[in-house]
């Protein structure tokens, strides 16, 4: 994986993650649906790389 779609990744899952944090004080429903969806980014980056990482080899 580039660096770029590495550090694009990178700076989405945290914005993802402030956004939950900030969701925790006023909406628990909004908290746990931003929670699942960082954890689905995560998720997706670390596949993209696996299949990036399969397809160089």
């Amino acid at each position: 994986m580039s660096k770029q779609m590495s550090l694009f990744f990178a700076v989405i899952g945290v914005a993802f993650m402030f956004a939950t944090a900030i969701a925790i004080s006023h909406n628990g429903w909004l908290a746990s649906g931003l929670a699942l969806l960082t954890l689905v980014w995560i998720g997706s980056g670390f596949v993209m790389r696996a299949r990036l990482r399969r397809q160089s080899q």
